[in-house]
């Protein structure tokens, strides 16, 4: 099957960036999203990011129209219905995106692959909700997806050899680089980054070392571009927060467990009145001197 046109659920962070760089590779892509407001914020984002890029003398100004011309903007399911292939970046909410694909089950051709850029929910739960088992996928890219080269690409048991390998052949296509993984909680990167994540925040509340110290080590020790602490910042608190407990409740082992400071740091999901500790720039009172059980 050659992929003619591409949709993509959600156009936020993630699903923006997956519009941008299949627009850009050449395809004619639709991206759905729940309300006008949403679709032209997100479309608004991609407009700037190929500006940057512009500026930047990455691509021409013809090259960022050609881009912007190869893009649409709906709010319609039922324009995702021609589409070779649909990458779903909605909210990580598994119930959700059960619905969102029973829906669109119905509408998109029975050809098309199906494809979740979920970072840690099982790809075989959402597939149960459709009847095209054999086609469908995990595509988990990463943020900034116009600049970041790595794709997972995730098979379950029922994925089709045929599918994984057209699967990757697009990820290729769109300047990626795919690795291929298996459909296991957190997949490779973030079965290995999280725990990293966590035991940093641990070490701080053992007073191992301040934040500044924790991260300097890690980046001069290890020639990791950035320290756990300023990576958090990057990836954002919550997010860790939320892929560990999915993790934990997967493999219920130690190392995805979070640790105490994590209920203070994520307050803001607990409550939703705290702000939301910055780590670049708060340093005082202690983090391991506020953390409690819940």
């Amino acid at each position: 099957m050659v992929i003619k046109k591409v949709g993509v659920l959600g156009c936020g962070l993630m699903g923006s960036g997956i519009a941008q760089v299949s627009a850009g590779a050449g395809y004619s892509t639709v991206v759905k999203e729940i309300a006008d407001d949403f679709l032209k914020k997100g479309l608004s984002s991609i407009e700037k990011s190929l500006g940057k890029f512009v500026e930047k003398g990455t691509i021409t100004r013809d090259q960022r129209a050609e881009t912007l011309g190869r893009l649409k903007g709906t709010t319609k399911f039922e324009d995702l219905g021609d589409c070779y292939i649909v990458i779903e970046a909605i909210t990580e909410n598994l119930q959700l995106k059960r619905e969102t694909y029973a829906t669109i089950d119905k509408i998109v051709k029975p050809l098309a692959i199906f494809a979740s850029n979920t970072s840690s929910l099982a790809i075989t739960e959402m597939m149960t909700a459709t009847k095209r088992v054999d086609r469908f996928i995990g595509m988990h890219f990463f943020n900034p997806v116009p600049l970041m080269k790595l794709v997972e690409v995730v098979g379950t048991i029922t994925t089709s050899k045929e599918i994984l390998d057209e699967a990757m052949k697009f990820a290729a296509s769109l300047g990626k680089v795919p690795i291929r993984t298996s459909d296991r909680s957190g997949f490779v990167v973030n079965r290995l980054l999280v725990p990293y994540l966590l035991d940093a925040i641990r070490a701080l509340e053992e007073g191992v070392g301040s934040v500044e110290d924790i991260d300097r080590g890690m980046r001069l020790g290890c020639g990791y571009p950035m320290g756990p602490f300023t990576l958090l910042d990057f990836v954002g608190l919550e997010t860790t927060y939320y892929i560990a407990n999915i993790m934990f409740e997967e493999f219920r082992e130690k190392r995805f467990a979070r640790p105490r400071c994590s209920n203070v740091l994520c307050w803001p999901v607990i409550t939703e009145k705290k702000p939301a500790v910055d780590f670049t720039t708060t340093r005082t009172p202690p983090i391991r001197n506020r953390c409690i059980k819940l």
